[in-house]
Parts: C-alpha cells; sequence; structure tokens
C-alpha cells in the first residue's frame, strides 16, 4: 500500500460572504493565478456578467494582478452568489491590509453584508408574503 504523500499548504487569507441565501468561503492567495469558483474559472461559472464586475475589489485596491482567489459558493442563484464572492473577497483583501484597503472598499459598499432576504410567506394569507385573501363580500 502506498502512502500518499502530503503536499504542502499555501498560506492564504479566509473571507466568508453572504448574500441572500448564498454563502461564499473566500480564499485569497499572494501571487499570479487564475481565480476559481467551484473548481471552474469565473469566467465561466459566471457566463452572463462583465468581468468588470467579479474583479470590482481588486480595481478599486489597485491589486490586479498581485492576488487571486479561490472560492466555493453554495445556495441561492447566480446573482445571490456573485454578491457572496464580492463580498468575501473583499473581506479577505481587507485583512491584508486594513490600512490602505478598508477605506476603498468601505465607501464602494463591499464590505457591507446586504441583509435584503425573500420574506417567508405567512400560513392563513394567499400565495405570497402579504397577499391577502380577496373578501366574499358583495
Amino acid at each position: 500500500m502506498e502512502k500518499k504523500t502530503k503536499v504542502a499548504k499555501k498560506d492564504f487569507i479566509y473571507g466568508l460572504g453572504r448574500r441572500k441565501r448564498s454563502v461564499a468561503r473566500v480564499r485569497l492567495f499572494t501571487g499570479k493565478g487564475q481565480t476559481m469558483i467551484n473548481e471552474q474559472p469565473i469566467g465561466e461559472y459566471f457566463k452572463n456578467v462583465s468581468p468588470v464586475q467579479f474583479f470590482k475589489p481588486f480595481d478599486l485596491t489597485e491589486t490586479t494582478g498581485k492576488y487571486y482567489a479561490t472560492a466555493k459558493v453554495e445556495g441561492g442563484g447566480k446573482a445571490g452568489q456573485l454578491g457572496a464572492f464580492l463580498h468575501g473577497l473583499s473581506r479577505a483583501l481587507s485583512e491584508v491590509n486594513p490600512e490602505k484597503f478598508r477605506k476603498p472598499l468601505k465607501s464602494a459598499g463591499l464590505l457591507t453584508r446586504d441583509p435584503r432576504e425573500k420574506e417567508r410567506r405567512k400560513p392563513g394569507l394567499a400565495q405570497s408574503a402579504r397577499a391577502k385573501k380577496q373578501s366574499p363580500k358583495r
């Protein structure tokens, strides 16, 4: 029986991002590499989204090409997953250099967790969260 040799883990900075029902666990690495989401290139995973949008945190902190990220994203739809990824990436970047990176990310609203979620449906009402049943009078 062969023994598996352990590969040394690379140093990374961790950032957790959330949006709607999506959760993104982001690892930020130093150096050049391809940003991957769920083991797919980011452009392939988010096909209908402009690359400018998902590299916004790198553009704001002027670190394009200095860092790359890998992420595991689960839950929700593509829009929520993209928001969760951006939140996690921004949190990881702000830990790299808080004095320099935190202010531009905060002013762009990327460090704030967006609390908006779908409202739950209440029992006794019609199909949606707030729709009332029609009154039988008249």
